[in-house]
């Protein structure tokens, strides 16, 4: 019953303290509330509450410093950490020195009756054995944002766990940001960290490059390979653009995380596999599978704990926080400080970011190094912008997104006509100008097979088919 718990709140904001006082009291719980951790840490040594509810920043210590001392003398409590400093350290932290949850300020009161009461209903979290070795305050993951606040928080969970984690979201998002953060802050930052990218390795090397392979395994193989398999024992190892890998490694990575072992590419001793896996891709992982080039079993093995990384573009209100921190990256390795205008701030966020992060970094480093006034102002920002939206010859930008390949295609063809008027049915022709390549592609990818093709567009197959006549598109039958 919810009358015999007592939430012990610490917190030197006295309309915080009032304003959850008021709320567990309406909830049926008994709350004791102070403004010090020492007074804190004298109610935790009396044997009181069962749940503490704490700040990080008070007057007289740190919530963080207090939290592992009292999980030692008290291995039950189970302690709530809130903060404004909102960053991915102090979630990880938390997680790693026995806080059952971490809350970013502000926080919705809801929220915190659920994790309150989530946390008395669930087992006790005991302090980490190996808390000593925390990596220091580096910050790998930036940002304030809500949807930034709960991959923070999942990927503190995940910093005392072992899981696969499978990583998506658009190019530039920062993927592996999360995995390197991942590796870092967990139990296997003493291993190597190692990274494979699958599209940039070819088809028939990839096994020998994941698994290695044996003196005279296949033409060419003059010594013994060590695999990245090998190389990641007792850390982490990346799979990049998994979405990527060719079926037949498909196959061999299933085997792998199943069995735990595998074996080198013409051996036969079989070697354990000791690493934490962490894949990432850009691709809808889900549609591959639907047109059957991608494993579905491999899916689930990979997919353990799904993190999506938004793009900036539904962050906006984080890139002034990423514009002043990859301005200070800029500085310090070499390039001139520099600061940015409100009017410039606010100009960064009204930019669509197809590049993600990565284009933002990129654009601030180009602001630092070609612009001599110490604070840039919108006017240098709109120009670097406008020059990265509309290239003079109308060629494509390695970032753009379809949307805007269509837009800057359609302004082109508006503009070879005086009137802006060029002809009539201009919806029916534009559509069928994107059908089109994307029939082909799609009937290529599932190499002429029309039912994968149907799934993997979300048709119907006689739906397709009737497209395919339309278009006057033809078939190319009997490759799958």
């Amino acid at each position: 019953m919810t009358e015999s718990r007592t939430i012990l709140i610490a917190d030197d904001d006295r309309a915080i303290r009032t304003v959850l006082s008021q709320a567990l009291t309406r909830a049926g719980y008994n709350v004791r509330a102070t403004s010090s951790a020492s007074t804190l840490w004298r109610w935790v040594e009396d044997g009181e509450g069962d749940l503490v509810v704490t700040d990080v920043v008070m007057p007289d210590e740190n919530g963080l410093d207090l939290l592992p001392r009292m999980k030692r003398i008290r291995p039950d409590l189970r302690v709530v950490v809130m903060s404004a400093q909102s960053t991915f350290t102090t979630a990880v932290k938390a997680a790693q020195r026995g806080a059952f949850e971490y809350l970013p300020k502000p926080f919705d009161l809801k929220e915190l009756l659920n994790v309150v009461e989530r946390a008395l209903a669930q087992p006790a979290t005991a302090l980490p054995a190996d808390e000593e070795g925390e990596p220091g305050e580096r910050l790998p993951l930036v940002g304030r944002s809500t949807a930034m606040q709960e991959i923070y928080r999942t990927v503190a969970r995940l910093t005392t766990a072992d899981l696969t984690v499978m990583v998506t979201g658009e190019s530039g998002t920062g993927k592996e940001l999360i995995a390197r953060a991942l590796h870092d802050y967990g139990k296997r930052r003493q291993g190597p960290f190692v990274a494979i990218n699958m599209a940039a390795i070819p088809r028939e090397l990839i096994e020998s490059e994941l698994f290695g392979h044996e003196r005279g395994a296949f033409t060419g193989a003059l010594t013994r390979g060590v695999g990245r398999f090998e190389q990641a024992a007792g850390g982490t190892l990346f799979l990049d653009e998994i979405g990527d890998m060719p079926a037949e490694a498909q196959t061999r990575l299933l085997r792998v995380l199943q069995e735990g072992e595998f074996t080198t590419v013409g051996g036969r001793q079989p070697v354990k596999a000791n690493v934490r896996i962490v894949a990432a891709t850009h691709r809808d992982l889900r549609a591959s599978i639907r047109a059957g080039l991608f494993r579905e079993d491999l899916f689930y093995r990979l997919n353990v704990v799904p993190i999506r990384l938004p793009p900036l573009r539904e962050r906006t209100e984080d890139i002034p926080l990423l514009a002043r921190h990859f301005l200070e990256r800029a500085r310090a390795s070499g390039l001139p400080m520099k600061s940015l205008s409100n009017e410039a701030l606010e100009r960064l966020k009204r930019h669509s970011w197809p590049g993600n992060a990565r284009e933002l970094e990129n654009l601030m480093r180009r602001l630092a190094a070609l612009y001599p006034q110490e604070t840039i102002g919108e006017e240098a920002v709109a120009a670097e912008l406008a020059e990265a939206e509309a290239p003079a010859d109308g060629a494509p930008r390695a970032s753009e997104t379809l949307e805007q390949a269509v837009e800057r295609h359609l302004k082109l063809f508006m503009a070879a006509h005086k009137d802006g008027i060029p002809i009539r049915d201009l919806h029916d022709r534009v559509i069928s100008e994107v059908e089109r390549p994307l029939l082909r592609l799609a009937l290529s990818a599932t190499r002429g097979n029309q039912i994968k093709a149907a799934a993997l567009l979300g048709l119907n197959r006689n739906t397709l088919r009737k497209k395919l006549r339309d278009l006057e598109l033809p078939v190319v039958r009997g490759l799958s």
